[in-house]
């Protein structure tokens, strides 16, 4: 695999979600996926895979600590499985989710727009529950009231 698979790529998703300008798209490897921002890195290190990084969201002052044991029980209980890790951006204080996947035959522009959509659904749920929740309903997250991990 190689670069020329990961410019493929890229055409096949702006392909299929309808984005006009594939070039620009490659040119600065960065897109919007519903909201999210999202960056697709190819690197010659690891030439079959494609790194999407999405950006969640900034955590608020005060609860950073509680959001970064959240962040390392679902990197255990939930995303180890999908090649994928919840990190803390510390210069920008935003929660980033960045995700392996290896370029085999099966992936394709639907299979990515697929793992986006998915992944976006993820960042909804940090946004709404934990980033943007009240501090009633933090603190009940914080005392471990969260049905999400369990699942």
């Amino acid at each position: 695999m190689s670069r020329e698979r990961f410019v493929g790529l890229i055409h096949e998703i702006c392909d299929v979600v309808g984005l006009p300008d594939a070039e620009y798209i490659v040119e600065t490897q960065a897109l919007e996926i519903e909201g999210f921002d999202v960056r697709l890195d190819h690197h010659e290190n690891d030439p079959d895979s494609i790194y999407v990084c999405f950006h969640y969201g900034t955590v608020t002052a005060g609860r950073t600590l509680v959001v970064f044991r959240l962040m390392l029980e679902a990197n255990l209980l939930i995303y180890a499985q999908d090649q994928a890790q919840l990190c803390l951006d510390s210069d920008t204080g935003s929660i980033v989710l960045l995700v392996r996947v290896v370029m085999g035959n099966d992936v394709t522009g639907e299979y990515l727009a697929d793992v986006f959509a998915h992944y976006a659904e993820h960042g909804r749920y940090w946004q709404n529950n934990i980033l943007a929740s009240g501090d009633e309903m933090f603190e009940g997250i914080a005392a471990g009231n969260f049905m999400w991990l369990r699942a």
